[in-house]
């Protein structure tokens, strides 16, 4: 895979520039393995449901030390090996192993967490105790030297292998005794996987190329197999803190894999729709163990400090449906025309009907026709300061995701010959609109959302959001356009905050309380475009693609003053590299 001379670079190594190990660690689509750089050279962890990285070690440090004794530098990496001086070099064998090897005689030192069974010089195992490893082994060939000693509550292994068929193999598991791949056969294999994978990235821009290839990288690299789900592929938020499928993730990720892998996208789409409620909710989160559907599906300890009190409405005591915003439709909508299965369209467009229902039957906790909010996690906007206050919480944007929704279904069943649902579903979205518009504060020139049926003060993204209908008054677009390019509301250097400036929650470093956001972006860049405002969408469109690469690549969310990456934002995160992905297509168009 290296390139000639005056070649054009791959997408492998327009995406390899990005790889530092920390930001972008090594792994391999469908594989849990994660490394990254640690105290001279690279920790071995796995990503789990629920858990933090640190609580997650397989190999507490891995260190190669060449012939000489010395320590051998991490000189390169790439998407299919890292390397190290003197030639040796770490791949995947498999999505369930990693293996060291080199032509010449080389050491290689795990530190592993607790003990150690070392009864055969060509192997040895240890416990992690992880859900996706119990137990973890190293095996060898070409071994010269093991030595094993104790450092604390960790123990040290020094193996020194050589000759062309020297490798340490280091696997979850039990001991491999036969069928090993060779070191060189584990490189030629992650080649190909990789290979394979950026065959599929889009073709953009020259300027957009090179982040395009990284995005790509990073939705290959979050791809893991749920076994509890028949070894389904999700693409996961990130490897690094968010191991599941969130309905909400699914859908803005998909919309980025259909540009070139429109079937992994559906993939993402069935798991997503493949948990409804009996009543037709759609579950938060899907994962190895199950669904995240209510906040009885928390660990007992958050129970308590996830059922809101203090609610006018909803009782506080009840258990509280946990959903995502109903964005379905529209990601639904995206794969029409890429994907040749009509019966699945059908079976996925009848559910998102029933979750469409489920949000007027069983979510409108006050009768007033509005569906609200019950919990902060189904909107997708956990902390944003229109939840600081009582709950249920009616919010302009759930109105126009609902709107959109039942456009989208009119339009579907026109197109079966489905008059009566067609009229239907047109003549609630027509309801939910009039509602929307009562919603409009002309005094503060915004859409103000209301808590247990009370008018909030807080002036955030979620009242710019309606623009997505492509129905409201010119007088109310306007005065939206107003508070876009307002300096004190949402026109940041970077724009678009998520908190207007002008607001006492405003913080450019907050989670949702004003950071950036690529998928709030990428919904303001379409509310424009279907609203009449071709020109500012467009420009919207390339401001949020400097962003990302102003900062570094697609993480979670980005300062509005800086342009860099806030300081807890995850990195290598999914939806932002998916939708800068669909930013870019449609840039290159």
């Amino acid at each position: 895979m290296t390139v000639e001379t005056g070649a054009e670079p791959s997408a492998a190594d327009r995406a390899a520039r990005f790889l530092d190990l920390e930001n972008a660690p090594f792994t391999l689509p469908g594989s849990r393995i994660l490394v990254q750089r640690a105290d001279g050279g690279v920790t071995v962890r796995l990503a789990e449901y629920e858990r933090r990285l640190d609580e997650c070690v397989v190999v507490r440090t891995l260190r190669v030390f060449g012939a000489d004794g010395r320590l051998a530098e991490l000189r390169d990496v790439r998407p299919e090996r890292l390397e190290f001086s003197g030639g040796v070099t770490l791949t995947f064998d498999g999505p369930e192993a990693i293996s060291v090897g080199g032509a010449g005689r080389f050491t290689v030192e795990l530190a592993v967490p607790g003990a150690l069974d070392s009864s055969a010089a060509a192997f040895g195992t240890w416990s992690p105790g992880l859900p996706s490893a119990a137990t973890a082994v190293w095996n060898a060939d070409g071994v010269e030297d093991v030595q094993v000693t104790e450092a604390g509550s960790d123990t040290v292994v020094r193996l020194t292998v050589a000759g062309a068929a020297g490798q340490v193999r280091i696997g979850l598991g039990e001991p491999v005794d036969t069928g090993m791949l060779t070191h060189s056969a584990a490189l030629a294999a992650t080649d190909d996987i990789w290979a394979e994978w950026f065959a599929r990235c889009p073709g953009v821009r020259p300027d957009l190329a090179d982040l395009t290839a990284f995005c790509w990288w990073v939705l290959g690299a979050n791809i893991v197999t749920l076994p509890g789900r028949g070894n389904a592929r999700a693409v996961v938020p990130s490897k690094i803190g968010y191991v599941g499928l969130w309905q909400w993730d699914a859908y803005f990720i998909a919309a980025g894999l259909r540009h070139g892998d429109p079937n992994l996208a559906r993939e993402q789409l069935s798991l997503a729709f493949g948990f409804p409620t009996a009543d037709g909710q759609l579950p938060d989160v899907v994962h190895d163990e199950g669904v995240l559907a209510s906040s009885d599906d928390l660990p007992p300890g958050d129970r308590e400090n996830l059922r809101r009190a203090g609610s006018a409405i909803a009782d506080p005591t009840a258990a509280i449906p946990l959903t995502k915003p109903p964005l379905a439709a529209w990601a639904l909508r995206s794969l029409e025309g890429l994907i040749d299965d009509p019966a699945w369209f059908d079976d996925a467009w009848a559910t998102v009907a029933r979750s469409q229902e489920w949000w007027f039957a069983h979510s409108d906790l006050d009768g007033d026709g509005m569906p609200e909010y019950g919990h902060p996690y189904s909107s997708g906007l956990d902390d944003s300061p229109v939840f600081d206050g009582d709950l249920p919480v009616a919010s302009p944007d759930l109105a126009a995701y609902l709107i959109v929704q039942d456009d989208l279904l009119a339009a579907h069943a026109r197109s079966v010959g489905d008059t009566d649902a067609a009229d239907r579903y047109a003549r609630r979205a027509d309801n939910t609109l009039a509602l929307l518009e009562e919603m409009w504060d002309d005094a503060a020139s915004f859409f103000r959302s209301r808590g247990a049926g009370h008018p909030l003060a807080a002036e955030t993204a979620v009242s710019l959001l309606p623009l997505l209908t492509g129905r409201l008054p010119g007088r109310i677009v306007s005065r939206m356009l107003e508070a876009l390019d307002d300096p004190d509301r949402f026109a940041t250097p970077w724009a678009v905050p998520t908190v207007a400036t002008r607001d006492a929650d405003f913080s450019a470093e907050r989670m949702w309380r004003g950071p950036v956001w690529v998928n709030i972006n990428a919904l303001l860049v379409e509310g424009l475009a279907v609203s009449g405002q071709p020109v500012r969408s467009r420009r919207l469109l390339e401001s949020t693609l400097r962003l990302v690469a102003h900062g570094g690549g697609p993480h979670e969310y980005f300062n509005p003053l800086t342009g860099e990456k806030a300081a807890s934002a995850t990195t290598s995160f999914g939806w932002s590299a998916a939708l800068y992905v669909d930013l870019a297509v449609r840039a290159s168009r």
